[in-house]
């Protein structure tokens, strides 16, 4: 056995129906594969349909039916409730939720515009909540004990630098997965978070790096490991916490990031960036991202 192989073992999420936020690209469509593999259905969703339909059928090709997709824009509560309603209408009712969805600047705080904090706040801390009260209700109603599994980052409590709105939003998750946690307990519904450290997805580590800087600040460099994560370590982690062998763990946070969060502050490292390699980042970003909600 190895660490980029499946821990669990065969229908261990069998007859649960998962939603996955972000889930056509990165770590929530490597989620959603291992979620398919060990017997689940999955509903994956985010604003780009032309991408969840390429995943979708990509998946079917070892999942079969068991997976669909409905675009959604995590702001929008009617959007939130049509997933759901498709999810149930396809597969009966609906047993968990990861809340992936994300969206980042990395940028001087003051160099950001409001509309700009907006939209990483809202992707982040209101999708979740929007999609966590959505399926809270449902689930009280139909006396479900739902899961919700939030993927959150290490600097939502320790803060860093030049993410400030990610890491803000993220800390609202966070006090989010706790709150509820104890507060739907009676319902049988648990809520716990993973706080991964780098786990490179192409889409997102380009949007976010210039190749010249990706390669002079790699994060493998400064991590105790001396790696990044491999999506299968986060996939068995989080197929853990949605099955029922986590049955008795609720509020939790679980690091994932190879020992990162010991030298604390993911993005302080930054401080070694000139304003004329900020030119260079924000150009890029304006270049490279158009639509920042597709997930991790």
């Amino acid at each position: 056995m190895s660490n980029t192989e499946g821990m669990l073992r065969e229908g261990s999420l069998a007859n649960k129906t998962i939603i996955v936020t972000g889930g056509g690209t990165g770590l929530g469509k490597s989620m959603a594969a291992y979620f398919l593999k060990l017997g689940a259905n999955v509903v994956i969703c985010s604003r780009k349909e032309d991408i969840l339909a390429k995943t979708v059928e990509e998946l079917k090709a070892s999942a079969g039916e068991n997976i669909i997709y409905v675009p959604c824009d995590v702001r929008k509560p009617e959007q939130i409730e049509n997933v759901i309603s498709k999810a149930v209408e396809k597969f009966g009712q609906v047993d968990g939720l990861v809340n992936n969805s994300a969206g980042n600047f990395i940028s001087p705080t003051e160099r950001l515009s409001y509309k700009a904090v907006d939209i990483v706040v809202d992707i982040v801390l209101r999708g979740s909540y929007y999609f966590t009260l959505a399926l809270g209700k449902y689930w009280i109603e139909k006396q479900i004990k739902g899961t919700v599994l939030s993927i959150s980052t290490t600097y939502a409590w320790t803060g860093s630098g030049w993410v400030v709105p990610s890491a803000m939003a993220k800390a609202g998750v966070l006090a989010m997965t706790k709150s509820l946690a104890f507060e739907w307990a009676s319902h049988g519904i648990r809520l716990n978070a993973i706080a991964p450290g780098p786990f490179p997805t192409k889409g997102a580590w380009d949007r976010l790096f210039p190749k010249e800087l990706s390669e002079k600040f790699a994060f493998e460099n400064r991590i105790p490991l001396k790696r990044v994560g491999d999506h299968q370590e986060l996939a068995n982690l989080a197929a853990y916490l949605m099955s029922d062998f986590s049955a008795y763990m609720t509020g939790e946070v679980i690091t994932l990031d190879g020992g990162e969060v010991l030298s604390a502050g993911q993005f302080n490292f930054l401080d070694e960036v000139t304003s004329d390699q900020w030119d260079t980042i924000e150009n890029q970003i304006k270049t490279a991202t158009r639509n920042p909600g597709s997930g991790q």
